[in-house]
């Protein structure tokens, strides 16, 4: 689950991490008096505008404005809000900005120049430690950094067992080239930053910029936060922050009905009871000639309900072309699930598109017959060979 800027620094604010401070607010006027209430906190001469969207890029997009005055805020919010913002991460489509951030300007002039840096916490997959992965080259995209100059980014990996070691978060500083209060300030960060990221069950903190101010402070500038959803029964008031108006409404959809389902650009929508047979499923359409529209498991104890929901998610995709539906019988019975996709397809009415299926496990020679012998026009299988041979066909 993904957090807004805002609520990223909030729970970085409770862990001890020193934050640029900001207001969230949804309207123009709250934005002005959001401004004002921040000038009293911080005595902020100038304040900066920021568009709350789960998504990166977005001062490049036009999203992130500086404001001198009370009318430049107001001015500035009323651009923000309600706007399209297109970035790398939104894709063409863009999202609406609904929401926005009030923030002090942490850039203020000192003894000592400002010096952006780029730090995130995350599990490395391959190790099964978690890492943090860090470069002197702030505010910047990390993956042009990364692809051009590797020798920039640095790694410290974490035992989860051990946790992170003093030393640890002294090599970071080092690393970055701070020296005094400055390399103080930031191993100070990197630990905060870690308890963070350990406590709350994240499964990534990115600070992108990290900023060294004038006068030597460490600040997290920015916050691209994303919680383990299988977590967060552990942490109902995190739980709370998620903003449905931020995600794709046929997954929110889906997950309301207890459906996993993940929308991708193909043209076959599948149907599936399982992680790995979903997997192997998308594999075989992909080898068939054709492209997954999207990764649906209806769970081991599919009925005809949550079959009748399946196909109407799949169905509200315009690209999908044809559907296949592969069950493996264990849990659940193949002539139930057969049963249910017979109902389902009768309560819908018209399905415009052809439905292949593949029924394997126990009752399956039973789940045949009722597909076949339903009237309906649906393409039955036993053999994954054969639905792949069938999606071909239909695709073709």
């Amino acid at each position: 689950m993904n957090l807004h800027e805002y609520q990223g620094k909030q729970i970085l604010k409770s862990f001890g991490v020193t934050i640029q401070e900001g207001i969230m607010a949804e309207t123009v006027e709250a934005a002005v008096d959001a401004a004002k209430e921040l000038q009293k906190q911080t005595n902020t001469p100038v304040w900066i505008v920021k568009a709350q969207v789960h998504a990166g890029g977005r001062g490049k997009a036009g999203g992130v404005k500086l404001a001198k005055t009370l009318d430049d805020v107001k001015e500035k919010a009323k651009a923000i809000l309600g706007m399209n913002l297109i970035s790398k991460q939104t894709g063409p489509q863009g999202k609406i900005v609904n929401k926005i951030l009030i923030a002090q300007d942490v850039y203020y002039p000192g003894e000592t120049p400002t010096k952006e840096f780029y730090m995130s916490v995350m599990l490395n997959r391959v190790t099964g430690r978690n890492i943090i992965i860090y470069s002197q080259e702030g505010g910047m995209d990390i993956e042009e950094v990364a692809a051009k100059t590797p020798e920039k980014i640095f790694k410290e990996e974490i035992d989860p067992k051990v946790g992170l070691r003093d030393f640890q978060c002294r090599k970071v500083a080092f690393n970055l080239g701070l020296s005094g209060d400055a390399f103080k300030n930031m191993t100070k960060f990197v630990a905060s930053l870690y308890k963070a990221y350990d406590t709350i069950d994240a499964s990534l903190f990115e600070i992108n910029p990290l900023l060294k101010t004038s006068d030597n402070k460490i600040i997290a500038v920015d916050s691209k936060v994303a919680l383990d959803e299988n977590a967060l029964y552990r942490h109902p008031d995190y739980a709370a922050m998620r903003d449905k108006t931020e995600e794709d409404p046929t997954e929110v959809e889906a997950g309301e009905h207890e459906l996993n389902y993940v929308k991708l650009d193909g043209n076959v929508g599948c149907m599936v009871n399982g992680a790995g047979l979903a997997m192997g499923t998308m594999d075989i359409i992909k080898l068939s000639g054709g492209e997954p529209a999207n990764f649906l498991d209806v769970g081991g104890t599919a009925n005809a309900a949550r079959v009748e929901q399946a196909f109407r998610i799949i169905l509200k995709d315009p690209h999908v072309k044809a559907i296949l539906v592969n069950i493996f019988g264990g849990i659940v019975r193949c002539d139930r699930v057969a049963q249910g996709i017979v109902d389902a397809y009768k309560n819908m009415g018209t399905i415009n598109v052809p439905i292949i299926v593949r029924l394997q496990g126990t009752n399956a020679v039973e789940a045949k017959k009722i597909i076949d012998n339903s009237g309906l026009k649906v393409h039955s299988a036993i053999e994954l060979q054969e639905a792949a041979d069938l999606v071909k066909q239909v695709v073709k």
